[in-house]
């Protein structure tokens, strides 16, 4: 567990990615996938503040990724990431009003289970 705090790092910039990304869409809206659409819609997500804050996110969390993959075993380290969907479905939860319903719950369960094993090893 030396290296938890960095794993948790990644963790956490990429749930803040995936929740930032969800915030430029809800402000960008439905959109379909042709390609005339998406021509059109290029240029309000690429220059959305939340989507490129959560493009910048992802690209941190892929160097705090790597300095983890310098000093942990991949088969400890990438169950950790798990740990993103439990900080992910509570913060959508909290911030975008997304429901966590009892099948989330016991799946939250589960992975928190799965990550204490692994971490135990």
């Amino acid at each position: 567990m030396k290296y938890f705090a960095l794993i948790m790092a990644g963790v956490l910039l990429n749930a803040t990615a995936q929740l930032a990304l969800k915030q430029g869409m809800r402000q960008i809206g439905h959109f379909e996938f042709n390609p005339a659409m998406l021509i059109a819609m290029s240029w309000r997500i690429g220059t959305n503040p939340y989507v490129m804050l959560g493009l910048a996110c992802y690209v941190l969390s892929v160097c705090v990724w790597l300095l983890v993959l310098s000093r942990v075993e991949v088969s400890f380290a990438y169950p950790m990431i798990s740990i993103g969907y439990i900080v992910t479905a509570v913060a959508a939860y909290a911030f975008f009003g997304e429901a966590v319903t009892p099948t989330r719950i016991v799946g939250i369960a589960i992975i928190i289970f799965g990550v204490y094993l692994v971490s135990r090893t």
